[in-house]
């Protein structure tokens, strides 16, 4: 079968938890598939600011991209697409958010984090990163915001009960679970999936051209779009349920190893 596009999750999938960059094994692999020409790079719940970073700046890994959980496609270094969040609906997560203890929002102006709700220690407790560079404005912001989670210092239950609330009463938005206790909010209706089969249009590749990488919940809705779906062990286990197949650790540079065999036209996965 052709390959036309391989596109990864980032943290979790090809970044260890606690790096910051991924491993020269992982950038060598992405020039290995455009040099073969398959279109590959991330599928992240990060803002696109803060990728190329994670490849020690080489844009070439990033120049296709789906952001902020799809909110923002790019194609070419350009950007293709960009989506907001309703501010009314903001607005009705920022209330919840206030009256539940331990919970916090942040939404971000392009790689600067805004700390709406909650405090900096449980913020950073999730990505210190964040917390390091975040600016306390208890308000939201008066533009249009692209990329806004919520988050909970109070334990796993605590926030599947907000997520639960969040999704129930706010119905303009969809807040997914991308990690135990921290989500990311998109309007109702868009997710990794959806911007996996927007994209895939846009190039002209049908989705059984497509191969995706995950390990987390929000990867859920690319999983169900794309038929060959890549968990990586570790993977929480809805996702390691919803892929069709699974390679091994992020730690191991199991992603890099799958898209170097892709790139030579082989076909890595077994099972």
């Amino acid at each position: 079968m052709a390959v036309k596009l391989i596109l990864t999750d980032i943290d979790g999938t090809i970044l260890p938890r606690g790096r910051r960059c991924v491993s020269e094994r992982t950038v060598s692999a992405f020039h290995a598939a455009l040099a073969a020409g398959i279109a590959v790079g991330p599928a992240s719940g990060r803002g696109y600011s803060w990728i190329p970073d994670f490849f020690g700046g080489d844009v070439a890994c990033c120049a296709t991209a789906l952001a902020t959980n799809g909110m923002q496609v790019y194609l070419g270094a350009e950007k293709a697409m960009e989506r907001t969040l309703a501010a009314d609906a903001l607005e009705a997560v920022r209330t919840i958010v206030a009256e539940t203890p331990r919970a916090g929002l942040v939404c971000f102006d392009d790689a600067t984090p805004l700390l709406v709700e909650g405090s900096v220690a449980d913020l950073a407790s999730h990505f210190p990163a964040y917390a390091e560079r975040c600016r306390v404005t208890r308000a939201l912001p008066d533009f249009p915001v692209i990329k806004a989670n919520v988050f909970t210092g109070a334990g796993e239950r605590a926030a599947a009960a907000l997520v639960a609330r969040l999704n129930a009463e706010v119905t303009a938005l969809d807040v997914d679970r991308a990690m135990p206790t921290y989500s990311n909010i998109m309007p109702r209706g868009w997710n990794k999936g959806t911007a996996v089969a927007w994209m895939a249009e846009r190039l002209g590749v049908g989705l059984d051209e497509v191969v995706v990488f995950g390990d987390a919940d929000n990867d859920l809705p690319m999983f169900s779009a794309v038929p060959n779906s890549v968990a990586v062990s570790g993977a929480t286990g809805e996702a390691a349920n919803a892929a069709r197949w699974h390679i091994g650790a992020c730690e191991d540079d199991a992603v890099a190893a799958a898209i170097e065999g892709l790139a030579a036209g082989e076909w890595p996965f077994v099972g």
